[in-house]
């Protein structure tokens, strides 16, 4: 059997950020100033006037929810649609992490567990939801800035648990998606940020730098981060409908369906690429036809 590995190759990938620190240290202000800014505020808190100037400024635009449904449905069409957005910001996702916690400690209640939320099970259905965002912003030709709230992180030192400082207050394993992790910091009158996870040479690890888009750029590569954002046209109703008609009778069907989704990254039918989903009703039918010859 032929190997299926290849020559690597250097991809120019769109910056995913996340950024996380207090409250006032200028997450929202630094992350609106990047290209054409799809702002989605969970809290309110880019209602006020230097906010909505410095959107308008970028030829941006402001969406308000809290609901992870509604921000996966955005995104969804952020994907799908061409638009002249280039980068989408979320601040904070910790509000709407927060919140299917919330709702799923609820939905778990019971007498043997009046909190719902008895040995963490109530995290299984919230990050099952946070992974399904998170599929789709891999997919999204946009710049990603997620901004989160900060939290003291433990760690054990022998038998003494000890603060070691500050990490992000959201899912835990978010951090995997990014290739830049930056805590910001409030320095005097300076903002600057602490890179704590990278896979960008030109952020090395530790290294602290002025917290603004104009050095982002200049790092990361101004054209990169400022091109128009290239839509993907997924499945169609009719394509789903005729996928599951093709699929009713095979007994394989639920293990082509999980394949079929895997290697499109995505977590539902209507989320594979509409060239992928025709592909697949294509063999599908040629089976069929086989078949019956």
């Amino acid at each position: 059997m032929a190997l299926k590995g290849k020559k690597p190759e250097l991809i120019q990938k769109r910056l995913k950020l996340l950024v996380y620190g207090p409250a006032g240290v200028g997450k929202t202000t630094a992350a609106i100033q990047f290209p054409k800014p799809y702002l989605v505020d969970t809290e309110r808190g880019a209602e006020n006037e230097s906010y909505v100037r410095a959107l308008e400024k970028a030829g941006g635009a402001y969406m308000f929810t809290n609901d992870a449904d509604d921000l996966i449905a955005e995104v969804r069409s952020l994907l799908s649609e061409k638009h002249s957005y280039r980068t989408l910001v979320i601040d904070p996702l910790t509000i709407i992490y927060n919140d299917l916690l919330e709702k799923s400690a609820a939905a778990l209640v019971s007498r043997e567990d009046p909190s719902g939320t008895a040995f963490s099970r109530h995290k299984g259905p919230a990050d099952r939801k946070i992974k399904h965002l998170l599929n789709l912003l891999l997919r999204l030709d946009m710049n990603i800035i997620i901004t989160s709230h900060s939290k003291t992180k433990w760690e054990r030192d022998g038998k003494t648990i000890v603060d070691v400082g500050q990490t992000f207050d959201c899912y835990g394993k978010l951090d995997y998606l990014f290739d830049l992790v930056v805590e910001v910091q409030k320095r005097g009158v300076e903002r600057v940020g602490v890179v704590k996870k990278t896979r960008i040479t030109a952020f090395p690890e530790a290294d602290i730098f002025p917290f603004t888009y104009d050095e982002i750029a200049n790092r990361y590569g101004r054209a990169l981060l400022e091109k128009d954002a290239a839509p993907v046209a997924l499945a169609s109703v009719e394509q789903v409908t005729n996928l599951k008609v093709l699929l009713s009778d095979r007994a394989d069907k639920e293990d082509l369906v999980e394949k079929g989704l895997q290697k499109a990254g995505a977590d539902e039918l209507s989320e594979i690429p509409a060239d992928s989903i025709a592909k697949c009703i294509a063999w599908l039918t040629s089976q069929k036809e086989t078949v019956a010859a």
